[in-house]
């Protein structure tokens, strides 16, 4: 949506208290306050819990710095949800004034790979998405056909013993689907011999692009400022995308007022961005710095708040049952549910999701179902954008609700 700049219409410094009606509507209130009804008439609508559908002016598809002169990443909006009854929308920039001293934000340092790669299959082009480097050398990879323009779309996996065809005479050998009973992506062998994969990547990768998105972007555009290079090559298949809005600057401005940095790792793989599954496992690590901080935030009554769902997966994935974080590392298969609960993070700052998304359910097991309609109902209303290059929610853990850490 070239031209739409982070404050698009609706002002990004507006604020608006929402609360659900006894018909079913979403109201608002206050300065500049307007009625929203669950049902829009601009090809978005609530059904349920969520919207059905998000209106294609609604779908960023440049950064926030590409949309008009002078702009920066953090020109995007900044949606906060408190409780089950408030939302208010911001400026981004306006974060610093959100926050309190003592609390910590929990940050992913993962950096983004250009996981992208251009192949062959029996004679069929195809591109290639590296998703997820196993411990035994293998793989997980997602095949997909050209689109046009730069996009793809899916492409069957498999079979067993295929061999894709890759630049300068690599290959990889697929060999089982990563999950059973699933199709999308599967674990491949490079061959011949085991090659330097992150080698293959620097030279004939690129990031992975959806239909959403108007153009390529460089690599750079896909880095957040936390991002740290691994020394073997790992790294993240898409961007943890709620870091993206951050600035060196607007970091110095968070600290100077008292607010803290947690980093932790956690290398994502590769979103079904059309089959909305549950996320698989993910190689993590939670340092015993980061452990500290958050342990002695949650006893001196900060908040812990997890920038981006990468970061609340990695850090439950570290904590017990009583909810004390420990460095830990591996490889994890939490998935957040409400009924599992969140056991350390009070809040948490991320994009907006696709309707179908199972992310959803971590978002709804930190602020509760009725913050996350409410909140949803605002976005649509007050026309956010939706994606990696859109604006960000922010959902603050309602203190009166129970059951919210277990």
């Amino acid at each position: 949506m070239s031209g739409k700049g982070g404050g698009g219409r609706g002002g990004p410094g507006g604020r608006v208290a929402v609360v659900a009606s006894e018909s079913g509507s979403v109201v608002a209130s206050g300065s500049g306050a307007e009625s929203v009804a669950v049902s829009t008439g601009d090809g978005g609508s609530i059904s349920g819990l969520y919207i059905t559908d998000i209106p294609p002016e609604l779908l960023a598809r440049v950064p926030a710095e590409q949309r008009g002169p002078g702009l920066g990443r953090d020109a995007v909006r900044l949606l906060v949800s408190q409780g089950s009854t408030q939302v208010s929308l911001h400026a981004f920039r306006e974060l610093p004034h959100l926050l309190r001293a003592g609390d910590v934000l929990v940050v992913n340092t993962s950096a983004t790979l250009a996981s992208a790669v251009d192949a062959r299959l029996g004679g069929e082009d195809l591109v290639v998405h590296f998703s997820t480097r196993g411990d035994d050398g293998r793989w997980a990879v997602e095949l997909r056909t050209p689109a046009g323009r730069g996009t793809t779309r899916p492409h069957p996996g498999g079979p067993a013993g295929a061999a894709v065809e890759l630049p300068g005479g690599r290959r990889l050998v697929l060999e089982e689907p990563l999950a059973a009973g699933a199709d999308r992506l599967w674990w491949a062998r490079p061959s011949p011999a085991p090659y330097a994969v992150a080698e293959l990547l620097r030279e004939h990768g690129r990031p992975i692009r959806y239909a959403y998105t108007e153009r390529d972007q460089p690599l750079s555009a896909y880095q957040t400022v936390f991002a740290v290079p691994a020394a073997d090559g790992s790294g993240s298949a898409e961007m943890p995308s709620a870091g993206r809005p951050f600035t060196a600057e607007l970091v110095a401005r968070l600290v100077s007022r008292g607010v803290q940095f947690a980093p932790l790792t956690l290398h994502t793989g590769v979103a079904s961005q059309e089959a909305h599954e549950p996320p698989y496992p993910e190689r993590y690590a939670v340092p015993a710095a980061t452990a500290a901080l958050v342990n002695a935030a949650r006893a001196g009554g900060g908040r812990v708040i997890a920038v981006g769902t990468t970061a609340v997966r990695a850090l439950e994935s570290a904590a017990d049952a009583r909810g004390v974080v420990r460095a830990a590392g591996g490889w994890t298969d939490l998935v957040v549910t409400p009924e599992r609960g969140v056991r350390v993070v009070d809040g948490l700052l991320t994009g907006l999701h696709e309707p179908e998304a199972s992310h959803l359910l971590m978002l709804e097991a930190v602020a509760g179902r009725a913050a996350v309609r409410l909140g949803y109902a605002q976005a649509l209303a007050r026309l956010c954008l939706w994606h990696e290059f859109g604006d960000v929610h922010l959902l603050l853990r309602d203190d009166n609700r129970h059951g919210t850490h277990c």
